[in-house]
């Protein structure tokens, strides 16, 4: 039998239309809330103008914190806590990519406790939240159904979650709002929702439950591949690609991100990779590396790929140009990552020092 634990309490809305045929259920979260966004794409899509005309219409008061950045850094979280608590904010909308979700799951910790600080989000892990609704407009993180947020930490140089367990109370999906993303960020949020389903489906905490949603994401992943490869994405592909983003974060929800992820890291702060691409560029070779063979066999039927070198060629044309390291870089990102002891017990058998050198050299070039 199969031991596992299962918990998903985020009530996920996917509908065209959805914030203006289901604004009533915002009515129970409170009368103020704050929307936290970033500063041009929400307006560009429609989807902060048809949340404020939901909110008006329903007498909510609301404010606008629209400055967050990608990779959201401590000191925005603590912009926003400042502003939430001034303004007695009951809830907060995390309205775009993972970057305002995230930002705005964090502020939701501290503005519930206003006598925390920013240390505390990961120091305290017990602190509960203010309600909060997740609004995405990209498809790829699927932090509208994890209890994850992922924060830039100047301090260390690095992006690291913090300690709470945040769940969206509720989400709305709508495609509508991915229609004018443009192609490297549809690709890169692409290949960041694959692998959620591939490092959850490979994972040592992997279960029934989430091996069942993994592969139904991956078939689903696997009808876009021609539409992704010809930019040829119309609104039943996008939500396609949204819905599987939403099944790869329910996915990582219940067995977590690996190597992939924590090895993207390094990337994304030092060199300025988009987070997609610093996780997708290892894809290959940490299948490759991964024992359980019967799954990786299965992860390439999934996605209609014969051969695992078929899969790379894939990912190298969805990604572009390669990424180049210097040796220093290359023994300094494998260092950290070999203490990274989170990513390493999610993989189902020992990691190595050299095993994750092995795998940055296979997956990078060289300066």
């Amino acid at each position: 039998m199969n031991n596992s634990i299962f918990y998903m309490p985020t009530k996920i809305i996917t509908e065209k239309n959805a914030i203006k045929n289901h604004s009533a259920a915002l009515c129970q979260l409170g009368k103020r809330t704050l929307i936290i966004t970033g500063k041009n794409s929400s307006k560009n899509n429609g989807s902060l103008q048809d949340l404020v005309e939901a909110l008006q219409s329903l007498n909510i008061f609301y404010m606008i914190f629209d400055d967050v950045e990608e990779n959201p850094s401590m000191e925005t979280v603590e912009k926003i806590t400042a502003l939430g608590r001034e303004n007695n904010i009951d809830f907060l909308i995390g309205l775009g990519g993972g970057s305002p979700i995230d930002a705005a799951k964090a502020a939701a910790v501290l503005i519930k406790n206003p006598s925390s600080s920013i240390e505390d989000l990961t120091l305290s892990p017990m602190l509960a939240s203010l309600p909060l609704v997740a609004i995405p407009t990209t498809a790829g993180t699927g932090t509208e159904v994890t209890p994850y947020a992922i924060l830039t930490n100047h301090k260390v140089q690095t992006k690291h979650g913090i300690a709470q367990k945040v769940f969206p109370i509720l989400a709305f999906l709508d495609a509508s709002y991915l229609m004018s993303t443009p192609k490297d960020v549809t690709i890169n949020t692409a290949v960041d929702a694959l692998c959620h389903l591939i490092e959850g489906y490979l994972s040592a905490n992997a279960n029934i439950f989430s091996d069942g949603l993994a592969e139904k994401g991956l078939k689903l992943f696997g009808e876009c591949i021609n539409e992704i490869e010809k930019d040829a994405l119309d609104f039943n592909m996008r939500e396609t690609l949204l819905l599987t983003s939403c099944i790869a974060g329910i996915v990582i929800t219940q067995a977590g991100t690996s190597l992939p992820h924590g090895m993207g890291y390094a990337l994304t702060y030092n060199k300025g990779v988009p987070h997609g691409k610093a996780t997708g560029v290892f894809l290959k070779s940490y299948m490759n590396f991964c024992s359980d063979k019967a799954k990786v066999k299965n992860i390439l039927n999934l996605l209609n790929f014969n051969t695992l070198d078929d899969f790379g060629d894939f990912l190298q044309r969805a990604l572009g140009e390669h990424i180049a390291l210097s040796d220093e870089e290359l023994y300094s990102f494998a260092s950290a990552m070999s203490n990274n002891k989170a990513k390493l017990k999610s993989h189902p058998s020992p990691v190595t020092a050299d095993d994750i050198l092995d795998i940055y050299r296979s997956s990078i070039g060289r300066i």
